[in-house]
């Protein structure tokens, strides 16, 4: 599923005192005012940054797109921009950055329209998930917060209610099935491994970092490689499927 907490900011609170009285401050006071100096500025940056991403926003009842009879709406929309944006800002990119901005838009529609077109292939195909698995789900992402209200608060961020948040999950579930029946794991080959391994042993020369061997390493270069193919055969099949589908843009 995409993480749901993938782009939320959590707010700050950053209480600024007034100074006390005396023409000399301790070296702990003064260490003490930069810290909340710089606690500030982080604040105003973070603030900052946060109404550039909303500002890629659009309006949450406005139709984005029309797969096939399938109306995308803007809250859709926003949800899969919060994950763009995201995996921009984890690449070190700014995603409202001029350069940036029309990408994050195009990668953010071609991922909706992928989904929505495996997920109607998945309900052609009868693939279902029941109430009980979509709660269980719902209580582990619970656990991440404290509070229920801490959890209302997140969703409120994000501009999502606890509905959005349930056929979300659903759909991610639906997918999965249909991935792993429709899309199964490939058998890796030997060189593959190795050359994947390669790479890993080059990188850490540049880097001047210690490379395990590759025993110690195996397992995940090979989830990192079927995960990659898989990944690939699903960009095919969604290709295919646009080739037989009505898509509308409307942004």
């Amino acid at each position: 599923m995409k993480k749901v907490m993938f782009t939320l900011i959590t707010g700050l609170m950053v209480v600024v005192l007034a100074a006390c009285g005396g023409k000399e401050e301790s070296t702990e006071a003064k260490n003490d005012d930069k810290a909340k100096t710089a606690e500030t500025e982080q604040q105003k940056q973070m603030e900052e940054m946060q109404k550039k991403l909303e500002a890629q926003q659009v309006d949450e009842k406005k139709t984005v797109a029309i797969v096939n009879d399938k109306k995308i709406l803007g809250s859709d929309y926003n949800s899969a921009l919060a994950s763009t944006q995201g995996q921009m800002q984890q690449m070190g990119l700014d995603p409202t950055a001029k350069d940036h901005a029309e990408n994050v838009k195009k990668q953010t529609i071609d991922s909706i329209v992928g989904n929505t077109l495996l997920l109607q292939e998945a309900d052609k195909k009868n693939y279902k998930v029941s109430e009980a698995d979509v709660t269980k789900q719902l209580d582990e992402i619970k656990k991440q917060f404290q509070t229920e209200k801490d959890f209302e608060a997140a969703l409120k961020n994000l501009g999502m209610d606890r509905k959005t948040l349930e056929t979300q999950i659903a759909d991610d579930m639906k997918l999965k099935q249909y991935v792993k029946e429709e899309v199964p794991a490939v058998e890796l080959t030997d060189e593959e491994i190795q050359k994947t391994y390669n790479q890993f042993v080059e990188q850490g020369k540049s880097t001047g970092q210690e490379v395990p061997k590759l025993e110690e390493v195996k397992p995940q270069i090979e989830q990192s490689l079927q995960q990659q193919k898989q990944q690939e055969k699903l960009a095919q099949q969604v290709e295919e499927l646009k080739k037989h589908a009505k898509i509308d843009i409307k942004i």
